[in-house]
């Protein structure tokens, strides 16, 4: 394969999922040249829960991306079910989406299109070079290199970004999820969460005849059918529906990296460091971090980028934690959904917090007063 241009690209980027699309589209933004290579055809599918909480669409618009609403379908909450025990708020502000995957790629490539994106699909990436990168061998000269090509990202094992004990460290963070659409009618205006003790279960409608159901376990034998069982009341209501997609499944983690740059490599979403799928906040921090992105390649400053992901990371990684360890420990699960139930205020200031909604003074009180009644039921 050549190139052939009269000068290097200003930007490429390695992944054409969300996360690479994104900051192709937020260097256009900037005036840079792009080219975005992948060895996939789109529009790409990945398992996911599908839902794009009120930040991620409004991350989205900045991009200059709607979500269509023929193509997608509008919820206004979160719901918590913990057996018997439920708990319900709307998001302070704005709506949420359900939207296919596969929808969503189309519209991120179309918008990429537009915005003067140039693509080399089902090309693989074989490696660094100093003036950019090698595709199928061959050098595509570059500016800035971008890594978005997910967890198991090959341009932060080449940039060195790696750290030596990753192995480790992720083979007792691994999560296993595993998606599936069902051909049936949400009955809910919200994404429900259902908590179990050996995986969680959480449901996004994506249309107004189907629903995406995604299982999330430690163990990666207990499939999504496998979990089921243990939600009777969810599994009756999926129990004589038609299945709208194959199972599929996939890998999640909750991980931070010191870099997220070397020389002039720079590393965004899951290649850069992930939430666990549980927070439902994967795609809005990656659209987020290409923004950043986008506007650091444009200065030529990828240590602000660096101190701004950081930063962009802290809240989604502490719900994330506090998230899991509710999974982990179910007496504290119960005790806490308990307080829920009972007071509707300490949910929605949980789900603001999740969010991004209100001061961190407001969040600290309601920790406090959520600390108080966990200590009195």
């Amino acid at each position: 394969m050549t190139i052939s241009l009269p000068k290097p690209w200003d930007v490429f980027v390695v992944g054409g999922g969300p996360a690479g699309l994104a900051t192709a589209i937020a260097a256009r933004h900037h005036g840079l040249s792009v080219l975005l290579a992948d060895g996939a055809v789109p529009p790409v599918d990945k398992p996911c829960g599908e839902g794009l909480m009120p930040d991620g669409v409004e991350a989205l618009r900045h991009l200059g991306i709607s979500v269509p609403e023929g193509e997608s379908y509008p919820f206004h909450g979160i719901r918590f079910v913990n057996g018997s025990t439920k708990a319900e708020a709307e998001f302070p502000r704005g709506t949420a989406y359900g939207i296919r995957r596969t929808n969503l790629h189309r519209l991120m490539t179309e918008r990429a299109d537009a915005s003067g994106v140039r693509f080399l699909w089902q090309s693989a990436v074989t490696g660094l070079h100093p003036e950019g990168a090698l595709v199928a061998g061959e050098l595509v000269r570059a500016r800035w290199v971008v890594g978005a090509d997910g967890t198991s990202s090959r341009v932060r094992d080449w940039a060195q970004l790696s750290p030596r004990n990753l192995a480790a460290r992720r083979s007792k963070d691994f999560r296993f999820a595993f998606r599936r659409h069902y051909r049936v009618a949400p009955w809910a205006q919200a994404m429900e969460l259902h908590w179990g003790d050996r995986s969680q279960v959480y449901v996004t409608p994506v249309s107004h005849e189907a629903v995406c159901v995604v299982s999330i376990s430690s163990d990666q034998k207990v499939r999504l059918e496998d979990a089921l069982v243990d939600f009777p009341e969810l599994a009756g209501r999926l129990e004589h529906a038609e299945y709208a997609s194959n199972e599929r499944g996939a890998v999640t983690i909750t991980e931070r990296f010191r870099d997220v740059y070397r020389g002039c490599t720079a590393l965004v979403g899951d290649a850069s460091g992930g939430i666990d799928a549980i927070t439902g906040e994967g795609l809005c921090l990656s659209f987020r971090q290409a923004a950043l992105l986008g506007e650091c390649l444009a200065v030529g400053d990828l240590a602000r980028y660096q101190r701004g992901h950081r930063a962009l990371s802290r809240r989604p990684v502490l719900m994330s934690r506090l998230m899991l360890f509710m999974a982990h420990h179910n007496r504290l699960r119960n005790r806490t959904m308990q307080v829920f139930q009972s007071s509707p205020r300490s949910f929605a200031g949980m789900l603001a917090m999740h969010v991004g909604e209100g001061t961190t003074r407001r969040h600290i009180s309601h920790g406090i007063a959520l600390g108080w009644q966990l200590m009195t039921v």
